[in-house]
């Protein structure tokens, strides 16, 4: 056996299902390899991008890391956008990037570059193949990082004569890494914040997002008075009806200023302190008040549901039953489309255990308001900020658990970076249904002219935020992908096609023309 076959049949064996792959010369032995090993699902992306975002709803939605399979440094460079996404959402993701063979380096050919100080950035692990022998123990070496807690991307460079070249399967128990359990000392401090009377925020981040941490959460809550909040944008987020209700940080920074104002104490469970997400002239980042005390019950590296579930036992919550959110959907609206509109449509016709991949930017809040009390599914937010996740993320979560429904929720900008990904939902016939918001602008931008002092902004300013002369065609563009399209109105359509998507399998896209 070959080096790639080895590697392949090692992360197989560790449990790895699924590969998106955009290969390149260097990269054919790997093919071939998947091709050996029925056990992990090749998906073929257009773009890089397409194969980083898909990995990072993978793992948000199994806890698992799938790979990719990226060619040289380029390919490397096309997928980081959304490998930034993934490192903040704690993703793990195992890449593995072929280079050329160790012989042919030295003659510096033009696809050269240095793969390992490019990955750095994004990964929490990197580390480069130098003998066909070891490649198999670095594959499970990068799972293994991927999976160490909170969850990295890791980086695996393999030069072509290390993947055809002759190996051994890999031998050895294979071993995940688990959470590290918070120390009792944090637990103790907790309690004596939540014991001392001043009003407490408990800001909850990753796995404690979901069920058994809310529920803990909720308990502490209800037994000291303590509020439940979120940040603004988490990985994965499970909410609706009959979950506890929690309260996200507004994005804007005076705004989590003033949510956070009235709390001289904050408990952080899995995340870390909230920020504003830019600076500004003349203000101030910090969103939490002066002189707060800050306890961190339980890093992002370490078991935080089971802090706050031994929290709640030391505070004597164990056993109370937390308020939950009502079953409550807004009535179907009609009239003109507007953002408000379609979100009160989305939340009245959201399926049970729906997933919802999130970018819709200025556009999406409605959507998320509106959707609190429909029946219980997962929201995935924007993590890092740099948009192009939308789509390629809902490919992923719907490859990840193809029995339910997914719905993107996708401002028109962002799409246009990564819309490669509409060919491969087609293409896997994945259960997708894209809401386009069609501003035909980059809203956001526009907002953060304002709030910069730019009041009376010029012509060329304000082009660079347009995104007419032309329009975009959303149908045809959907249509050319492959994927069935039709275009919205007003709220009436909207309600329509948005209802017809999700009665039927396969991938939609609506482009909601506001």
């Amino acid at each position: 056996m070959n080096g790639a076959e080895c590697l392949m049949r090692a992360l197989a064996d560790a449990g790895m299902t699924l590969c998106f792959t955009n290969p390149g010369t260097t990269e054919i032995h790997l093919v071939a390899a998947l091709e050996q090993e029925p056990r992990i699902r090749a998906v073929l992306a257009l773009f890089e991008g397409v194969c980083s975002g898909a990995a990072d709803g993978f793992a948000r939605m199994t806890g698992r890391p799938a790979a990719t399979l990226l060619h040289l440094g380029p390919g490397l460079s096309n997928a980081m956008a959304n490998l930034h996404n993934a490192r903040r959402a704690q993703s793990p993701i195992v890449n593995l990037v072929g280079d050329h063979p160790w012989p042919h380096r030295k003659n510096d050919p033009p696809l050269a570059s240095d793969i390992a100080t490019m990955a750095k950035p994004v990964s929490g692990w990197v580390r480069e193949t130098t003998d066909a022998r070891r490649l198999p123990s670095q594959g499970i070496a990068a799972l293994q990082a991927a999976m160490s807690p909170p969850g990295q991307v890791a980086t695996l460079v393999i030069p072509a004569d290390c993947a055809w070249g002759a190996s051994s399967p890999y031998g050895e128990n294979i071993v995940l890494p688990e959470a590290a359990k918070v120390s009792e000392h944090a637990v103790e401090k907790a309690l004596q914040l939540l014991l001392n009377g001043k009003p407490t925020a408990l800001i909850i981040g990753g796995k404690a997002l979901l069920e058994p941490g809310l529920k803990a959460a909720a308990r502490i809550a209800e037994k000291t008075g303590a509020v439940v909040m979120s940040q603004t944008f988490d990985a994965r987020f499970e909410r609706g009806a009959g979950l506890p209700a929690v309260k996200r940080l507004p994005y804007f920074p005076e705004r989590a200023r003033k949510r956070l104002s009235g709390y001289p104490q904050v408990i952080l469970a899995g995340t870390r302190s909230p920020t504003a997400f830019f600076g500004y002239p003349d203000q101030s980042t910090r969103v939490l008040p002066d002189e707060c005390d800050v306890h961190k019950l339980a890093e992002p590296f370490q078991d935080a549901t089971a802090a706050l579930e031994a929290l709640a036992r030391s505070i004597g919550a164990s056993r109370i039953e937390p308020a939950v959110q009502p079953v409550q959907r807004p009535d179907l609206p009609s009239g003109p489309l507007t953002i408000e509109s379609a979100g009160a449509a989305v939340a009245a016709l959201l399926p049970e255990n729906a997933i919802v991949s999130d970018e819709a930017g200025t556009s999406g809040g409605h959507a998320y308001l509106f959707s609190a009390g429909a029946p219980r599914h997962d929201w995935l937010c924007l993590t890092g900020g740099s948009i192009g996740q939308g789509v390629p993320l809902a490919t992923g979560a719907a490859l990840a658990c193809p029995d339910r429904k997914v719905t993107c929720l996708q401002g028109d900008g962002g799409a246009m970076y990564t819309l490669q990904a509409l060919w491969t939902q087609a293409r896997e016939e994945l259960d997708v249904t894209t809401v386009i918001f069609s501003n035909r602008k980059y809203q956001i931008l526009q907002a953060e002219l304002s709030r910069l002092g730019f009041k009376a902004p010029g012509k060329t300013t304000l082009s660079t935020m347009d995104l007419s002369r032309p329009d975009l065609d959303w149908v045809k563009l959907a249509q050319g992908m492959g994927v069935s399209a039709a275009r919205a109105e007003d709220t009436d359509s909207f309600v329509k096609l948005f209802a017809r998507a999700l009665q039927s399998p396969g991938p939609h896209l609506i482009e909601a023309r506001l």
